[in-house]
């Protein structure tokens, strides 16, 4: 069982800057990736950022250039700076980790969301 506890998320206005952090506790043994999702009302989940453990990182065209997933292997830990923050981004904001048991058998995890609002 891995647990994941986000914090800062909140509300900003349009054109402000936000960082949230997500900590993997409990069944942590080879958690090999954790990113950051997000979910607005009425629309599809989608990948905001995601980092391996190697380092490499993945991001949505729509925050290219204004928001930097890290992380802190050893201490299960991701990172999301959010800078430039537009109204669209307006989101729950979801924590993610992954653990490979073997080669192709995964077990995924999910933080409980938080709320990002960008409002004037």
């Amino acid at each position: 069982q891995v647990q994941l506890v986000e914090s800062g998320g909140g509300l900003v206005q349009p054109g402000g800057s936000l960082r949230l952090s997500c900590a993997a506790s409990g069944s942590i043994f080879r958690l090999n990736a954790m990113g950051w999702y997000r979910q607005a009302p009425g629309k599809q989940r989608e990948l905001v950022a995601a980092i391996t453990s190697g380092g490499s990182t993945n991001y949505a065209d729509s925050v290219k250039g204004r928001f930097t997933i890290s992380g802190d292997n050893a201490k299960n830990t991701v990172y999301l700076q959010m800078n430039s923050l537009k109204p669209e981004d307006t989101a729950v904001y979801y924590c993610h980790a992954r653990r490979t048991v073997v080669a192709g058998m995964h077990e995924d995890y999910w933080g409980q969301g938080t709320q990002v609002t960008v409002s004037s």
